[in-house]
């Protein structure tokens, strides 16, 4: 019975669809893979392939189709909810299939063909000998016993169809990780077609055995790949290409229905009104709880042991490489197999480069040196990013160290282990010394160069070679040592090591300018200053020839080279301040000499006023005397004045 059911559901198959193999591979270390299949296609058939549900956006943006008779007509697969979208609309559901008797139940009201009977169906249920069905026919209810081979077969056949296919959507549902996808063609001959798409893939990753020589000379470099299969099919027998480079993918949403939110408009009533009940009068809040304080929170070094010489390292396959806009491709010279799901590691380089170790310096707070390897890449291939084993001549292990990629022609140091054995301390010192003067209005622009210095004391215990120090760039600085290179690591420079302590310094020198003002802008033109006007004393520090300024520049030109550009300049500015500073020492003593004038004229005339008669007369001469006394000080103020008023202008002039 269960075969008489699934015959009265059939429809009509698709055209005949072919699996071709996978001929090959090519990965990425972007996490991409490119697999090419390819094979003999017969006239009006298909191709089918099957791969995972995650990779099936990437397939519907990358598919290539390589087929020189054929005319492609779209490709298909099943919706990505299956189940939902094959039993929309239909009478039955996914769980009805658990039986026959449960399959007819759920058609119930259908018109059926049964036994010879038509009619619609009623009920089904297992018997004995059978399964009884029940149908509603023109004249009643008629009851059936259908035994082994008979049918029950649907009167609409499109009904039938679309069960047909949910039951083909629930069979492809139960490996739902997966989708078969067929590709449709139109041709009318026999051919070689040919398909590749490139879906996400694990990392092919690299690893390296680097083999060092003793001192310099040739150090061994052999590249292996882990490479996993994660495509869905085997690969038997296929060109496996490893690419490393830098290109930009995406991913996007192919597969996956997307339907655009649309706002809702509401259905427009009546307002409501909305009154708050009356609830009574209630007592005043308490006041808040005080906040609450938060609690407080709460490289080894391998001795290896004499032994006696390693047998050579087994050769392995070299890969054929090839450099394409940007990239390296690996090309295994001999065919892979490997099978869905597994991981292989495979060999893909044996190269020979030139080597030297040296002793790497990167921190130079460090107590001991880096062991590393100096390599040059004189192959005409780039050597991908990886991680190096790395063995000494006697095949001891020594450490690993990070390769990062290496294009043809270029130099790297590759850092394995910390070498005790060699000792470092570093200290650090700045000095600055005036190099030059510029002399401009009213301001004297002081050059000095400033010296950074790093001294790297080395005590290398009788070992001999190449040191290499990286320093960091300092900006503005020039630094006043040898650099081999600069890169990301700043500045490079290198030394040979001899055997004893060394101390090696390493000096950066940097142009610093500054100003000293002769006088203070905030003053004015000192030509048009009146000592009556202001208080002379507060105002010391701003006038030329007052303190600060003058001892400033004397300091500078005692340490100021003879040959130093404005050196001569310089000198008559300092002599003009020097005398400008012994005519303004005059000016304030005639000055002070104003005042007691002053004051003394002040009291002649208080008594003047207070005196009579005789004293009277007295008093007046005084007064006189007093007065005439007062204006010839106050002359010799002005006096005095005017002549540091001219020695500054002449000052001023020197410095433009």
């Amino acid at each position: 019975m269960r075969r008489a059911l699934l015959l009265a559901f059939c429809f009509a198959l698709p055209a005949w669809a072919e699996e071709l193999p996978v001929r090959a591979v090519t990965l990425s270390n972007a996490g991409l893979a490119e697999i090419e299949r390819a094979g003999r296609l017969e006239a009006g058939a298909g191709i089918t392939f099957r791969v995972p549900l995650e990779d099936v956006d990437d397939v519907l943006k990358s598919l290539v189709l390589r087929d020189p008779l054929g005319v492609v007509e779209g490709l298909r697969l099943p919706a990505q909810e299956i189940e939902a979208e094959a039993f929309r609309g239909l009478p039955l559901r996914p769980g009805d299939f658990e039986n026959r008797a449960s399959l007819l139940r759920a058609l119930r009201g259908q018109v059926v063909e049964a036994g010879g009977s038509t009619g619609r169906l009623a009920d089904a249920e297992e018997a004995e000998g059978g399964l009884r069905v029940s149908l509603l026919t023109e004249r009643g209810l008629r009851l059936l016993l259908l035994r082994e081979g008979e049918e029950v077969r649907l009167a609409d056949a499109g009904l039938a169809a679309r069960i047909a296919r949910a039951a083909e959507a629930l069979a492809a549902s139960r490996a739902a990780d997966e989708r078969s996808i067929e590709i449709r063609l139109r041709a009318d001959a026999a051919r070689e077609v040919a398909f590749a798409t490139v879906t996400g893939a694990p990392l092919w990753k690299p690893s390296y055995r680097l083999f060092l020589p003793e001192a310099a000379g040739e150090a061994r470099l052999q590249g292996w790949a882990v490479v996993e299969n994660r495509s869905g099919a085997d690969w038997e027998g296929v060109r496996l290409s490893l690419v490393s480079g830098n290109p930009a993918a995406y991913r996007q949403a192919l597969y996956t229905p997307i339907r655009i939110e649309r706002p809702e408009l509401p259905v427009r009533g009546a307002e409501q009104v909305q009154v708050a009940a009356d609830t009574g009068a209630r007592p005043p809040p308490p006041a808040p709880m005080a906040t609450m304080p938060a609690p407080a929170g709460r490289a080894m070094r391998l001795e290896a042991a004499p032994s006696p010489a390693p047998a050579p390292v087994a050769a392995v396959p070299q890969a054929v490489a090839e450099s394409v806009a940007g990239s390296v491709a690996f090309t295994l010279p001999a065919p892979v197999s490997i099978r869905g799901g597994e991981t292989a590691n495979l060999p893909f380089l044996d190269a020979r480069l030139q080597a030297e170790r040296v002793w790497w310096v990167q921190d130079l707070g460090a107590r001991n040196p880096l062991s590393a390897v100096r390599l040059d890449n004189a192959g005409g291939a780039t050597l991908p990013d990886g991680l190096a084993a790395v063995f000494d001549a006697a095949g001891g292990y020594r450490g690993d160290a990070e390769l990062r990629a290496v294009l043809p022609g270029e130099r790297r140091l590759l850092a394995f282990a910390r070498d005790r054995d060699v000792l470092l301390s570093s200290a650090a010192a700045n000095a600055e010394r005036p190099a030059g003067v510029e002399l401009r209005r009213g301001v004297v622009l002081l050059i000095a160069l400033r010296r950074e210095e790093v001294a790297l004391a080395v005590e290398p215990r009788g070992a001999r070679g190449r040191l290499v120090v990286d320093l960091p760039r300092r900006i503005g600085a020039r630094p006043l040592f040898p650099v081999v290179a600069e890169g990301d690591f700043g500045l490079r420079t290198e030394t040979m090591l001899e055997g004893a302590p060394v101390t090696l310094r390493f000096a950066w020198e940097r142009e610093g300018r500054s100003e000293v003002p002769i006088i203070d802008p905030g003053l004015g033109d000192p030509v048009l200053l009146r000592w009556r006007e202001m208080d002379v004393e507060a105002s010391l520090r701003r006038l030329p020839g007052g303190p600060g300024s003058l001892e400033t520049l004397r300091a500078v030109l005692e340490r100021l080279p003879a040959d130093a550009p404005g050196r001569p300049g310089l000198e008559a500015v300092v002599a003009g301040l020097g005398e400008s500073r012994r005519l303004l020492d005059v000016a304030r003593g005639a000055i002070r000499q104003y005042a007691v004038a002053e004051a003394a004229l002040g009291r002649a005339r208080a008594a003047a006023e207070d005196r009579s008669g005789a004293e009277r007369e007295e008093a007046r001469r005084r007064l006189n005397a007093a007065s005439l006394a007062a204006e010839q000080s106050g002359a010799a103020a002005d006096a005095a004045w005017e002549a540091w008023q001219r020695q500054v202008a002449e000052v001023l002039g020197r410095t433009g």
